[in-house]
């Protein structure tokens, strides 16, 4: 084995493995490493754990492949089995199904994950993680405790430090963590603006759990956006409901598909037919939500293609 800078149990020069037996894995210091080596050196990095270990959401939203090791291989994402061929694990070629234990409903009540995913822009002087913790606010009532780039997080939340880390790197992935009892983290990606723009480009995930006993606040959604977007203006902005654990994290098991709840994209749109609309945010930057279903019915995702492609074709 060769050893690397971010560590590793084999290494080939296809993939970097590394083991991982506990219960919870986060994004750690040593395994953001071994990711940023495997982008440098074009190799996947696959990590191992066992059926009962489970990943913190930064690390799903990783770049790590996520191999679950229990009487064979199957990845943890998608219960599909894998073997090792000697350079990397690769599909099971004779597979027709998936792997057991993936199918095997989790010990613990499924809650559901509120998930809001949106674009921003901003100008060069701006101070960035404001949508964040506006967001955090609105739905949680409080701001986020911290950021960092690795867990745990390192900072406590500062957004004008925040900023100044963002704008010294090329391209940044921060995460912060909610102040409140409810689960709550976000995962942002920043980018300089092409030229001749400038400034900085954001997409961000906003996840909220609930327990199987809680209902997310589906209705309160528009509104969320509207005082939002009086203040700091979106591109885009996607929600949607996901069945999962209330605390965040992956177990290696079916939970359940996730479903639509609505669109909201800059400008003020008319069309198309068949859809419900509401116009929000100031009048200077509109922006218009678009219902798509009861974030129940994965079916909508139909509705939500649908309305891609109408909103692409418009100029």
């Amino acid at each position: 084995m060769t050893e690397t800078a971010g560590g590793a149990d084999v290494l080939t020069s296809q993939a970097m493995v590394v083991l991982n037996d506990r219960p919870v894995v986060p994004l750690s210091p040593a395994i953001s490493q071994a990711l940023t080596e495997c982008e440098r050196t074009n190799r996947t990095l696959q990590l191992v754990t066992h059926a009962t270990s489970r990943l913190t959401l930064p690390l799903r939203a990783s770049k790590a492949q996520w191999l679950v090791h229990d009487d064979g291989y199957y990845e943890g994402l998608t219960g599909r089995p894998m073997h090792w061929n000697g350079t990397a694990f690769v599909p099971l070629p004779d597979a027709r199904d998936y792997a057991p234990t993936y199918t095997t409903p989790p010990a613990d009540p499924i809650g559901s994950q509120l998930v809001l995913t949106f674009q921003a822009r901003h100008a060069s002087e701006a101070v960035l993680g404001a949508h964040t913790e506006k967001l955090m606010r609105l739905i949680t009532g409080v701001p986020p405790k911290g950021w960092g780039t690795t867990e745990p997080l390192q900072h406590p939340w500062n957004p004008e430090d925040l900023t100044a880390h963002i704008t010294s790197a090329t391209t940044a992935r921060v995460i912060a963590i909610g102040a409140s009892s409810r689960p709550t983290m976000a995962t942002s990606d920043f980018s300089p603006l092409i030229s001749p723009a400038s400034g900085m480009a954001e997409m961000t995930t906003l996840t909220i759990g609930y327990t199987d006993d809680e209902d997310p606040p589906i209705t309160q959604l528009p509104s969320f956006i509207d005082l939002l977007s009086a203040d700091h203006p979106l591109t885009a902005l996607l929600a949607q409901l996901i069945p999962g654990r209330p605390d965040l994290t992956t177990e290696p098991r079916w939970t359940g598909s996730s479903a639509p709840i609505g669109l909201a994209s800059a400008g003020a749109y008319t069309g198309p037919p068949g859809f419900s609309r509401k116009r929000l945010g100031p009048p200077d930057a509109p922006i218009t939500w678009f219902h798509l279903g009861d974030g129940y019915s994965p079916e909508y995702w139909q509705r939500h293609q649908d309305l891609l492609t109408h909103l692409r074709r418009t100029p």
